[in-house]
């Protein structure tokens, strides 16, 4: 029955639609985070026990054209990124960084530990082993799966979020699809998000300042 596609599909609106809409509704925190928790565990139940993921790092990952690439596309957005903080919100700009960088280090470690690698769990590891077999075309498994990542952003409220998210989504779903790591996707989107916090972006973004 767990694998059956009408139990996958309920389960994928839960988690990935009705889950992540709710939140942008207003109703106590704390119930919020119990729901974020217990869907969690479940994501995690779910790929020991019946997918089998063993979490261990993927075999014979070129780390050299992976940091190749990431490094191309972090030049374009930090390109991106300061131009727009400059014309919007020059006072921002680097402020952190230069301001208080100890907070700054100690906000990228727990950004990437406890924000990065659970999202990737969900929406790339979980995402892709859970339902790629129902779709025929890899190019709108993927171009959901950016179109989720965003939606998982609505509670912002910002369109300009939603649209870095799922800019964010496609890069991070071509990276997991071409190397099924959890770990290197997990490290770019460290990387994007942490020079986010580091250009000026973070308070768009949740993190504190």
């Amino acid at each position: 029955m767990i694998q059956s596609a009408t139990y996958k599909l309920t389960e994928f609106f839960v988690i990935f639609i009705a889950l992540p809409v709710s939140f942008a509704f207003e109703y106590p925190f704390l119930i919020k985070a119990i729901l974020a928790i217990i869907g969690f565990i479940y994501v995690i139940y779910i790929l020991l026990t019946v997918e089998s993921n063993k979490f261990k790092i993927a075999p014979n990952l070129n780390w050299l054209l992976f940091f190749k690439h990431v490094f191309i596309k972090l030049v374009i957005i930090a390109m991106l990124t300061i131009v727009y903080m400059w014309f919007t919100n020059k006072t921002e700009l680097f402020h952190v960084l230069f301001q208080k960088p100890k907070f700054w280090v100690l906000i990228l470690f727990v950004y990437a530990m406890f924000s990065v690698y659970p999202q990737e769990l969900i929406y790339r590891t979980f995402y892709f082993q859970r339902y790629k077999m129902l779709f025929k075309s890899k190019s709108l498994f993927i171009f959901l799966n950016a179109i989720l990542f965003s939606l998982a952003h609505i509670f912002y409220r910002n369109p300009l979020v939603l649209l870095m998210t799922f800019l964010g989504g496609i890069l991070f779903a071509l990276t997991y699809d071409k190397t099924k790591s959890t770990l290197l996707v997990s490290i770019e989107h460290a990387i994007y998000g942490c020079w986010l916090f580091t250009v000026g972006m973070g308070s768009m973004l949740g993190f504190p300042s």
